[in-house]
C-alpha cells in the first residue's frame, strides 16, 4: 500500500514531456510558417529536424553540468561555478533576454487574439491575460504541470481537428511549389534557423525538470519526449499550412512582422471552412497560453535562483514581479512583429541554449566525478556539433538583419 502511494506521488515523465512540449510549441507553431516561407516544405522540415537533434543534445549537456550541484541550482549557479563570473553575467543577460522577449511576444500576441474574439482593447486584453495566467506559475510547478497536460491535450484535439480539415484540402502543387520557377530553397533555410532554434527553446525549464524529478535520467526522457512531440506538431503544421496557403499569400503576413492575427486572417481567407478556421484559432490561443506558462516557469525559477528569493509567498511574489511585469510593460509600450521578436530570441538563445551548454559539458568532464552519473551521449563530436550550430545561428541572424541572406520577395 505504501509503495503504491509513493509511486502515485512520483511525477510522470509524460507530465514533464508535456511541459517541455508546451514551452516549445507556442513560439514555433506560430512563427515558423512565415520564417519558413522561403525554404518551403522540404528544407523547412530538414532545418527543424536538425534543430531538434541539436537542441535535445544541448539540454542533456546542461543536465550533465547540473549533476554537480544541488536540485535548487539553476543556470546562474552552474554557469558561475564552472565558467566564471564574467561568462556568467553575459549568460544571465542572454537567459533573461530570451525569457523576457518570449513572454513579451506571447503577451502581445494574446492581446491581439483576445481583441479579435472579444473586441476588447489589445492592451487591456494583454493585462488581463498576464493577471490571470501568471498566477499559475506563481502557485507551483505542479500547477503548471497540470495546466500543461490539459492544454497539450486540448491542443492535440484542436490540432487534429484543424489540421485534418487543412489536410483534406492540401494541394500538392502548392505544397511542393511546383508552379513556381524558383527552384532554390536551401539558402532561405539559413535565415530560418534562429526561429527554428527558438522553437525548441525549452532550456529555461531544464533545471526545473531536474528539481521536479529529483534526478537526471527522468528529466532526460522528459526532454526527449517533449522535443519529439514538438517536432511532430511542427511538421504536421507546416505541411498543412504550406499545402493550403500559397507562397504569394504570405506577403501580408510577412509585411506585418509575422503577427499571429495576420497569419490567422490569411488562413481564414485561404480555406472555405469556418469550422476549420475557428479550430485553428482555438489551437493558436492554447499554444500561446501553454508556452506562456512554460517559459514563465523556467524564467521564474531562474530569477529566484539569481536573486536568492525564498520559496515562500513573499519570495515568490517578488520573483513574479521581476519575471512578468517588465515584458508586460514593454508589450504595452513598444509592440512589434512576432517573428522579429522570435528571431532576436533565437540569436540570444543560441548563446545560452547551445554555446554555453556545450562549454559546460566539456568543463564537467574535466572535474572530479565528471565521469560518474549522468552524461550526455555523443562524446566530443556532439559537443562540437552543438557549439558550431550555436555560433552559425547567431551569425545567420545578424547576416539576415544586414540583408546578407536571401529574402523571399513577394
Amino acid at each position: 500500500m505504501e509503495e503504491s502511494v509513493a509511486s502515485a506521488r512520483t511525477p510522470s515523465v509524460i507530465g514533464g514531456a508535456c511541459i517541455i512540449a508546451s514551452v516549445c510549441v507556442g513560439a514555433g507553431m506560430l512563427g515558423l510558417p512565415s520564417s519558413g516561407a522561403g525554404a518551403w516544405t522540404l528544407w523547412s522540415s530538414f532545418a527543424l529536424l536538425l534543430t531538434m537533434v541539436v537542441m535535445t543534445l544541448s539540454g542533456w549537456m546542461l543536465l550533465e553540468a547540473l549533476k554537480h550541484h544541488d536540485l535548487r541550482a539553476s543556470f546562474n549557479t552552474v554557469t558561475k561555478a564552472m565558467l566564471g563570473p564574467r561568462v556568467n553575467v553575459f549568460s544571465n543577460l542572454m537567459v533573461y533576454f530570451v525569457g523576457g522577449i518570449l513572454l513579451y511576444a506571447y503577451i502581445t500576441s494574446s492581446g491581439l487574439i483576445i481583441q479579435g474574439v472579444t473586441g476588447l482593447s489589445s492592451k487591456l486584453a494583454s493585462v488581463a491575460f498576464v493577471a490571470v495566467f501568471s498566477l499559475v506559475v506563481w502557485h507551483s510547478t505542479r500547477a503548471v504541470d497540470r495546466l500543461s497536460v490539459v492544454l497539450v491535450t486540448f491542443m492535440l484535439l484542436s490540432f487534429v481537428l484543424g489540421v485534418s480539415g487543412l489536410a483534406a484540402r492540401i494541394d500538392f502543387s502548392v505544397l511542393f511549389d511546383t508552379a513556381s520557377q524558383q527552384g532554390h530553397y536551401a539558402p532561405y533555410a539559413l535565415a530560418m534557423l534562429p526561429v527554428a532554434l527558438t522553437s525548441f527553446g525549452y532550456h529555461h525549464s531544464v533545471a526545473s525538470m531536474r528539481a521536479y524529478y529529483g534526478e537526471e535520467r527522468k528529466a532526460q526522457k522528459a526532454i526527449l519526449g517533449g522535443t519529439s512531440i514538438a517536432l511532430a506538431f511542427y511538421l504536421a503544421w507546416l505541411v498543412s499550412i504550406f499545402g493550403n496557403l500559397p507562397r504569394a499569400d504570405f506577403g501580408p503576413v510577412v509585411v506585418q512582422g509575422g503577427n499571429v492575427d495576420a497569419l490567422l486572417a490569411a488562413l481564414g481567407s485561404a480555406i472555405d471552412s469556418e469550422r476549420v478556421a475557428n479550430t485553428i484559432s482555438a489551437f493558436s490561443a492554447a499554444a500561446i497560453l501553454s508556452s506562456f506558462v512554460g517559459v514563465g516557469l523556467g524564467t521564474f525559477d531562474f530569477m529566484a535562483d539569481l536573486f536568492g528569493f525564498k520559496n515562500d509567498r513573499k519570495g515568490r511574489t517578488k520573483t513574479w514581479a521581476i519575471t512578468f511585469l517588465p515584458p508586460l510593460v514593454l508589450s504595452l509600450l513598444f509592440p512589434f512583429g512576432f517573428v522579429l521578436a522570435i528571431g532576436y530570441a533565437g540569436a540570444a538563445a543560441a548563446v545560452w541554449a547551445c554555446i554555453i551548454p556545450a562549454l559546460l559539458a566539456r568543463k564537467s568532464r574535466t572535474l572530479a566525478g565528471g565521469d560518474v552519473g549522468f552524461r550526455a551521449p555523443g562524446g566530443q563530436a556532439a559537443i562540437a556539433l552543438v557549439l558550431v550550430f550555436g555560433v552559425v545561428t547567431v551569425l545567420f541572424h545578424f547576416m539576415g538583419l544586414a540583408g546578407w541572406l536571401p529574402v523571399l520577395a513577394f
